[in-house]
C-alpha cells in the first residue's frame, strides 16, 4: 500500500514514520526548498511522549530535551497563583520545535522526500492514501470540503523567541490583564517564551511595551533574544469530517486551534500513530480522531477563556483568587484530563485488532 503525504511539518513527517512502521510505502511532499521547522518551544505532554514511543523516537526525545514538571501558574506581578506539586504530574519534555522536527526527519531515508513540490490536488497523486498534513491554510481541505469554513482570527496575537540564557528556571505560564505569557527552560540554558495580548489582527503592538511591568526575568527575555517572531492566533472551526475519499485531514489542516492548552502539536503526532493503526480505514480514523481533537479544541477555547480574554483589573483580581484557592492536586486533575490517550490498537490488514506491542 501506497501513501502520500502532502506537508512536511511535524504532523506530516510524524504521519510519513508511523505508516513506514506498519508496512506502507511512503512519499513526502513539501512546497517549501527544504524541510525545517520555525518557531520556538514545544512542549512533549505525557500523550504526545506516548505517540513518539510507538514510533520508536522517545529515547531520541529524551534525550535532546529536558524532562520538567511544571512550575505552575503565576500573576502578571510574580505572585503563585498554583504551584503544581512534582507528585501525580506526568512530566513534559521540553525542547525546541526544530528539534523534534529534526528527530522525525532522520527517522526517515532521504529518498522519500520531495521538496518544492506544489500540491493543488489529489487526482494528480498516485496513492491508496493521501494525508493531507498542509497546515491551517490547507489547500487540499478547501477543495475536498469545499463548504467547510476556513480559519478565523481568534482575537489575540503572540510573539515567541528563544533568549540565549543561561537560565534555569521552571516551566511556567503567567496570566495578566489581557494578555499571557509562557517559558518553557531548554537543557542547555536557553529558554524558549512567548507572550500573547489579546488585540485586533496585525495590529501596530510593541510587546516590550505591553510586558514592561511583568515580572522578571519576562522584560529580560523578550529584549536578549534577537529573533522574535510574532504570529496573529487564527482557529479552524470545528469540521464535520476528517476524511474524504482516500484523503485523511492531520493536523493544523483538521483542527487547528489555539494554543492555550499546549497541544497543537501533540494532537499532530497523536493524529499520524492512529492513521497508521488504522491502516487505511479512514472511518475509524475519523470516529477516533474528530472527537479528541475537537474535545482539545474546545478545552484550549476555555482555558483561553479564563485565561488571556480576561481583560478588566476586577475580573482578573477574582480570577487570580480562583486559581490561589484551587488544591494544586485538582489543578493537575485538569492537566492530566487532555493529555490520558493511549495509543489504540493496531488494524490488521485482515480486520483483526491485535494490541501493538
Amino acid at each position: 500500500m501506497k501513501a502520500i503525504v502532502v506537508g512536511g511539518g511535524i504532523g506530516g513527517l510524524a504521519a510519513a514514520v508511523s505508516l513506514r512502521r506498519v508496512g506502507w510505502e511512503v512519499q513526502v511532499l513539501e512546497r517549501a526548498s527544504a524541510f525545517g521547522e520555525i518557531g520556538a518551544g514545544v512542549g512533549v505532554m505525557p500523550n504526545a511522549l506516548r505517540a513518539l514511543e510507538w514510533m520508536g523516537l522517545a529515547d531520541e526525545v529524551r534525550r535532546l530535551g529536558t524532562p520538567r514538571v511544571s512550575g505552575g501558574v503565576r500573576a502578571s506581578d510574580g505572585r503563585w497563583l498554583v504551584h503544581l506539586p512534582d507528585v501525580g504530574q506526568e512530566k513534559v519534555i521540553a525542547m525546541h520545535r526544530a528539534d523534534l522536527h529534526g528527530v522525525l526527519l532522520r527517522a526517515l531515508p532521504s529518498e522519500i522526500l520531495f521538496n518544492d513540490v506544489e500540491v493543488t490536488g489529489v487526482e494528480e497523486l498516485d496513492a491508496d492514501l493521501v494525508v493531507a498534513a498542509d497546515g491551517i491554510n490547507s489547500r487540499l481541505r478547501g477543495v475536498l470540503l469545499p463548504d467547510a469554513p476556513g480559519p478565523v482570527y481568534a482575537g489575540a496575537t503572540a510573539w515567541r523567541g528563544v533568549a540565549p540564557g543561561p537560565y534555569d528556571l521552571p516551566i511556567s505560564q503567567t496570566l495578566g490583564p489581557g494578555g499571557e505569557a509562557g517559558i518553557l527552560p531548554l537543557g542547555d540554558g536557553r529558554v524558549c517564551w512567548y507572550v500573547a495580548a489579546v488585540a485586533p489582527a496585525a495590529a501596530d503592538l510593541d510587546p516590550l511595551e505591553l510586558f514592561a511591568g511583568w515580572h522578571e526575568p519576562l522584560p529580560s527575555l523578550l529584549r536578549s533574544t534577537p529573533d522574535v517572531l510574532r504570529h496573529d492566533i487564527y482557529e479552524l472551526p470545528l469540521l464535520p469530517t476528517f476524511v474524504s475519499g482516500r484523503v485523511a485531514l492531520l493536523g493544523d489542516a483538521a483542527h487547528a486551534m489555539t494554543p492555550y492548552l499546549g497541544q497543537g502539536a501533540c494532537m499532530a503526532l497523536e493524529d499520524a500513530v492512529t492513521l497508521a493503526v488504522c491502516n487505511g480505514d479512514l472511518a475509524r480514523y475519523d470516529a477516533l480522531r474528530r472527537p479528541r481533537t475537537q474535545t482539545v479544541w474546545k478545552g484550549s477555547r476555555m482555558a483561553g477563556k479564563f485565561g488571556i480574554e480576561v481583560r478588566s483589573p476586577i475580573a482578573s483580581a477574582l480570577r487570580d483568587f480562583a486559581f490561589r484557592a484551587l488544591p494544586p492536586t485538582l489543578a493537575v486533575r485538569g492537566m492530566t484530563r487532555f493529555s490520558a490517550w493511549e495509543v489504540p490498537d493496531q488494524v490488521h490488514s485482515n480486520g483483526s485488532n491485535p494490541p501493538v506491542n
